[in-house]
């Protein structure tokens, strides 16, 4: 990682948003979570996203208001992080920090898949 890429992420986790304020802790010690290791302001690509779990493959964008040239910006920005594999969720800052737990059950629900079926349709005999 390139050191400037590497000094704005540090500055970016000194400085974090009141919804990164909010997330954070919720990702690193929420007990239905354990095992994603969220990282924050990681670095994916020349891109520093806000938190990022490698082993789920997923990142997790928050956005406060948007204009339309914002959009086509996280549009390309989505599709980079998305070639390697990761599945990107965006939420809403106000989403974050009105309806925590609601924003907790979609990340939980990506992060523990459900199950396949069993093919033989139950248990064997």
């Amino acid at each position: 990682m390139e050191d400037r890429q590497r000094y704005f992420a540090r500055k970016m986790r000194t400085e974090p948003t009141n919804a990164e304020r909010v997330l954070w802790p919720r990702l690193r010690h929420d007990i239905a979570l354990a095992g994603s290791h969220f990282r924050r302001q990681a670095p994916i690509g020349p891109f520093i996203v806000d938190f990022a779990s490698r082993k789920a493959k997923l990142v997790i964008e928050l956005d406060g208001g948007q204009h339309d040239w914002q959009r086509e910006a996280d549009a390309k920005r989505t599709a980079y992080i998305e070639a390697p594999g990761y599945r990107v969720l965006r939420f809403w800052n106000h989403d974050v920090l009105e309806n925590i737990d609601g924003v907790l059950q979609v990340i939980q629900s990506v992060v523990t898949p459900i199950p396949d079926p069993s093919p033989q349709g139950g248990r064997e005999r």
